[in-house]
């Protein structure tokens, strides 16, 4: 099957955490947080703090992030985040072990704080909340203007196993194209300094799908990132989306042609990769074969899925086993900017303010969502481990519908994506979302 499925649109929906947070509402009763964190494992917590700064906005990008920061705002947005570190610090409490197994820095752009903000970032995860980052895996995103030497050493020096850059295309008419104005030279360059800190993973970020792209552009980009030997590679479709630079263009709406183009690409970066030495973890997600610093398998935690996670900022997620939370989410870069300045001036954060409940039907929803979508499958045996259930049971219609358009396998224990089933992971993976959480997103209203 080399083309699209009739019928069935293969961009439907980046499905990078479930449930999205247009699927969260405000929490009437505010629960406390030394309230949800009483019962919860505290033995292998995810650390992620959000920096919503960015030097430029793309053009189809819509991240809780704001193009620049006046003033004194980044020093007030780290005066914030230490407080919510307090806060939850204090809420997971001290009558059992509370250990951190992962951090993240993303955003926005983490690298938009000087060296001096990112020492004081580095600070918070370590002395506020006890996360040990030169004992643990962390990840730093960044971008090519602000992956200067001097924020590069702080990072290194603080135990940054992983950095990842956001290139997107190596072709400078492309990244004008995406609304993202920089130089091929100075990407370069950018790769050239996060080599010379040693930190042993360096991921590129690749999108297809741009306006004028070709087969031919498409794999000058690969060539371009392969030279690198990078650790790992995403493969991002571009989308176009609601209240973002190119959505705002006309004829921005996707068309049949349009997505017979990113398949086509998509296949080519893939089999290029492959070809290359690469192992393909998600639709998404490509690991160089035996790269140092990167684990042999297990599900991308650089990916918001990860039950029993901390989120500090104003833009970071919150997981225990029955709430996700957060603050408010908006895309509109002057909702965005409102509510960054009421985060910086909030006092009490011992509550949670806006969120989703997680019953156990969502949970199994989210459990088969973010093993399906890994390319090594699900292990059936651990699921019904799990939930006392086979998901043969749980889920009999989504499953028979996606292996009988040539999907989804079962062999020796596993239910596994086929290679198409992957190419189709946009839109195979919204289908399995809930139908109270269908209708929570479709009566969002953008902001």
């Amino acid at each position: 099957m080399s083309g699209a499925v009739p019928g069935i649109r293969p961009y439907r929906s980046y499905v990078y955490a479930y449930p999205h947070k247009t699927s969260y509402r405000p929490l009437p009763e505010r629960p406390a947080l030394g309230e949800l964190w009483a019962g919860e494992r505290k033995d292998a917590l995810s650390l992620y703090l959000h920096v919503p700064f960015c030097e430029v906005r793309c053009g189809f990008c819509n991240l809780f992030t704001r193009i620049g920061a006046p003033g004194e705002l980044t020093a007030r947005y780290l005066d914030a985040l230490e407080r919510q570190a307090a806060a939850v610090r204090e809420a997971l409490g001290d009558t059992e072990p509370v250990r951190f197994a992962a951090a993240a820095f993303g955003g926005g752009t983490p690298t938009f704080l000087t060296a001096g903000e990112l020492e004081r970032l580095c600070d918070i995860a370590e002395r506020r909340m006890g996360a040990d980052l030169c004992e643990v895996p962390l990840s730093v995103e960044t971008s090519p203007a602000t992956a200067t030497a001097d924020r590069l050493a702080v990072l290194a020096g603080r135990g940054t196993t992983r950095l990842s850059i956001g290139v997107q295309s190596f072709v400078d008419e492309e990244a004008r194209a995406a609304v993202r104005p920089q130089r091929r030279a100075d990407v370069e360059a950018a790769l050239g300094r996060i080599r010379d800190t040693g930190v042993p993973v360096l991921n590129i970020d690749l999108i297809y799908g741009i306006d004028g792209q070709t087969e031919t552009t498409w794999r000058r980009s690969l060539d371009a990132a392969l030279a690198w030997r990078p650790e790992e590679l995403y493969l991002y479709p571009l989308y176009v989306r609601p209240l973002t630079g190119l959505g705002r263009q006309p004829g921005a709406d996707a068309d049949a042609a349009w997505d017979e183009q990113r398949l086509r690409l998509y296949r080519q970066g893939r089999d290029h990769l492959l070809a290359h030495g690469y192992q393909q973890v998600s639709m998404r997600m490509f690991r160089r074969c035996g790269a140092r610093g990167t684990a042999p398998r297990g599900p991308d935690d650089h990916a918001c899925q990860t039950d029993g996670m901390i989120g500090l900022g104003c833009g970071a997620r919150s997981y225990t086993s029955g709430l996700h939370y957060s603050f408010d989410y908006a895309v509109d870069m002057r909702r965005i900017r409102a509510i960054i300045d009421d985060y910086t001036e909030t006092a009490d954060f011992t509550r949670a303010e806006v969120g989703r409940r997680i019953d156990g039907g969502e949970a199994r929803r989210r459990h088969l969502l973010q093993s399906l979508l890994q390319a090594e499958g699900m292990e059936v045996a651990g699921y019904r481990e799990r939930f006392g259930s086979a998901p043969a049971e749980d889920f009999a219609a989504e499953l028979a519908a996606f292996a009988g358009r040539g999907w989804l396998e079962e062999s020796g224990g596993l239910l596994r994506l086929t290679a198409e089933g992957l190419a189709h992971s946009d839109a195979l993976g919204p289908e399995l979302f809930s139908p109270a959480v269908r209708h929570a997103m479709a009566a969002y209203e953008p902001k």
